[in-house]
């Protein structure tokens, strides 16, 4: 039993001095093994461009509603819609029997009165009568008159011609309809469009910003000298005319918080139209502005995070202050300088403090995805 017990104690001397000996071989490699290798990137500055989009509605420059000025039935129809027409244009034509007859009765009627005057005055200048009688036939000559005059023109108001020179929009009534100078809705509308406005909104901050950013006294000033605008087409291409905002309105909306901005875009191939949408995209140039890639990066606790290079080749995080954003790039305001060094990818294996084997690389090839929006 003795030696059972001495023989179990020299059995497990010796396996924990076997334990012993594996783990110091394993600290000992551990020790000798080098740093994880990670690509690293000198800070740059470069100048980017980066853009603001905001939904627009496009109108015609000029859009003129059609109406009526005398009721009638629509006769004929003269135009169709999308049509380009000329100021002066007839576009529809009312019936006009029952004004013809109108206007033959007023005239019968201006006809008597103009006898009846034409009879009293003789007897007026022999004093056979009194010069009321004739002053109130005179009278009766002049409403005849004016009621003639006004069936005329409700006979010319029967051809209902464009007001401007455009393009005919919706038309909302046909041959047939009864229309009247009361309906709500026009006949049609005719748009203007070889220049365009395009409509869309600032909050107040971003109104703000946008007059600050632009140099000027004054606030028409400032809007003179915002950039030119782009416009993205509901297809998604981009227009091939640049615009300029022209003015906005007066007051924030109290209801929506916005104030409305009006650009204007020249419109020479006739692509726009009056109902058109499309995306306003105003330019932000950040000029030699330190920028790194967003794959760079990562969140902690709402805040954006990049991890540095120390002189020990040791990691260190830097919480970053956002300017803004171009693609997949952040323009930085602070938390990175200029002679930062940064580790470009492999973020999701670093901790803070933890030593690595840096791999210089071109910080242009770090951004080489994004290369084209750089301008030297």
């Amino acid at each position: 039993m003795k030696n059972n017990k001495i023989f179990s104690m020299l059995t497990l001397s010796l396996f924990l001095a076997l334990i012993s000996c594996g783990n110091n071989e394993q600290k000992q490699a551990a020790a000798a093994a080098p740093p994880a290798a990670f690509p690293v990137a000198q800070i740059q500055s470069k100048t980017v461009t980066g853009y603001t989009e905001y939904p627009a509605t496009i109108e015609g420059i000029v859009n003129s509603d059609v109406r009526a000025k005398t009721s009638g039935y629509i006769e004929k129809v003269f135009v169709d819609e999308g049509e380009k027409v000329r100021k002066g244009q007839a576009l529809f034509k009312l019936e006009t029997q029952s004004l013809s007859q109108d206007a033959g009765a007023a005239k019968a009627l201006v006809n008597v009165a103009q006898v009846e005057v034409d009879k009293l005055i003789p007897l007026v200048e022999k004093n056979i009568i009194s010069p009321v009688q004739l002053e109130t036939a005179k009278a009766n000559l002049a409403q005849a008159k004016a009621t003639y005059s006004s069936v005329s023109a409700n006979i010319s108001y029967a051809t209902i011609k464009s007001p401007i020179d455009g393009y005919v929009g919706a038309i909302n009534f046909r041959e047939g309809a009864l229309i009247s100078p009361s309906d709500a809705i026009p006949l049609t509308t005719v748009s203007e469009i070889d220049q365009v406005y395009a409509f869309f909104s600032f909050n107040e901050a971003q109104y703000i910003n946008h007059l600050q950013k632009n140099e000027g006294e004054t606030k028409a000033e400032r809007i003179k000298n915002s950039p030119d605008l782009d416009l993205i087409l509901a297809n998604g291409k981009l227009y091939s005319e640049k615009g300029r905002i022209q003015t906005s309105t007066g007051q924030i909306n109290q209801n929506t918080g916005t104030i409305k901005i009006r650009a204007a875009f020249d419109n020479p191939n006739e692509i726009l139209t009056n109902g058109n949408s499309g995306t306003i995209r105003i330019p932000e140039e950040y000029k030699d502005a330190i920028v790194i890639p967003q794959s760079a990066t990562f969140e902690q606790q709402g805040n954006i995070m990049i991890f540095k290079l120390d002189v020990d080749n040791k990691v260190e995080t830097s919480i970053l202050k956002i300017q803004g954003t171009v693609d997949n790039l952040y323009v930085v305001e602070s938390g990175i300088d200029i002679d930062d060094k940064i580790i470009v990818s492999g973020i999701g294996k670093l901790q803070n403090g933890m030593a690595i084997s840096p791999q210089e690389t071109s910080f242009d090839e770090a951004l080489e995805p994004v290369a084209t929006l750089f301008r030297n």
